[in-house]
């Protein structure tokens, strides 16, 4: 019996991996414009715009941020909202303290990133 569930356990896990690798990966970018050559935010919370880029570092969508007069909430705020548009990255100028927990518990990467966001997505792209 624990013979068979530690096999399901491992074939779960490796069915996780594999989707993991295989999965399209959605990075949002805190933005100061609505364009790809717009500035990273550097209060990703509350940063005007998200744009999220797919795994091929074309934009697919542009966000008005619904947080960005959340103050003291908007991190948490965005980081529920994003898991649940399917992000796997987020990229902010200065993610630190507490909300970087807070973001990698939603199963989201964030990366910190000074330049524009065009040039964020491809260097998260070009690091994978």
């Amino acid at each position: 019996m624990k013979k068979g569930i530690s096999v399901m356990v491992v074939f779960t896990m490796l069915v996780a991996v594999w989707a993991f690798a295989g999965g399209k990966e959605k990075i949002a970018v805190a933005a100061n414009d609505k364009i790809p050559g717009a500035s990273v935010s550097d209060r990703a919370g509350l940063s005007p715009f998200f744009l999220i880029f797919d795994e091929k570092g074309e934009l697919m969508e542009v966000i008005d941020n619904p947080f960005k007069e959340e103050k003291g909430r908007a991190g948490h705020l965005m980081a529920d909202f994003l898991a649940g548009k399917g992000v796997t990255v987020v990229i902010g100028e200065d993610f630190c303290g507490e909300i970087v927990q807070v973001i990698k518990n939603k199963g989201i990467t964030p990366v910190n990133f000074k330049g524009s966001a065009e040039e964020a997505a491809q260097m998260v792209l070009k690091s994978n």
